[in-house]
């Protein structure tokens, strides 16, 4: 897998790297080819690009997602891993989380959905306009759930960004994003057009 070879070569070859991840069901092939890589995951610690406002262990927790298919299967140090300490109120979470992660992202993986949100950023969230917060607590009307994500400040700062976006119900969207007018808050991916560099994968 193209995504998985691009995501070992930035996260090997350092004494350490951040590394942001996504969540969602589409990651779940991409984390059982970095599980069999020779990433070093000592050296990794592991972040995440945003979270569902429900308990860790709950089946829709991105955290136990990634606890099942990389975390545990990769054997990566508990001291590395970094969840969004989701029993505390939204808020409150989003702060404590803004206070973990590093002040720049070596590496972040990023998802995409049929509608172009990406993170927890959707259609229509004024946090798309905003370069000042790094962290926020966000509620997607769509799901009516709490969420918190990474900002764009965070996704335009970060040195690598790897978009891996697989599916045909997502073509359209990937379509507009990369290609239609610039209009972030309609197509939150767009957001990525914004950097000098992104690493575009769609299997």
């Amino acid at each position: 897998m193209k995504a998985a070879d691009r995501l070992v070569e930035l996260l090997s070859g350092r004494d350490t790297v951040s590394f942001a991840i996504s969540g969602g069901s589409s990651p779940k092939g991409l984390f059982k080819e970095l599980t069999g890589s020779t990433v070093d995951w000592g050296r990794v610690q592991l972040y995440w690009v945003d979270e569902r406002c429900v308990p860790a262990d709950h089946e829709q927790s991105n955290y136990r997602m990634a606890r099942e298919h990389l975390i545990v299967p990769a054997g990566i140090p508990e001291e590395n891993v970094h969840r969004v300490e989701t029993e505390y109120a939204p808020g409150e979470a989003a702060a404590h989380y803004a206070a973990d992660i590093p002040k720049v992202f070596d590496v972040i993986h990023l998802g995409m959905g049929p509608d172009a949100h990406t993170a927890s950023l959707f259609p229509g969230d004024q946090l798309i306009e905003d370069r000042r917060k790094r962290v926020a607590a966000t509620y997607v009307h769509k799901f009516e759930q709490w969420r918190v994500t990474l900002c764009p400040r965070v996704l335009l700062e970060a040195r690598h960004v790897v978009m891996y976006a697989p599916g045909a119900d997502k073509a359209e969207a990937l379509r507009q994003v990369r290609e239609g007018p610039l209009q972030p808050l309609l197509y939150p991916a767009q957001l990525l057009r914004l950097r000098k560099e992104v690493d575009w994968f769609t299997e």
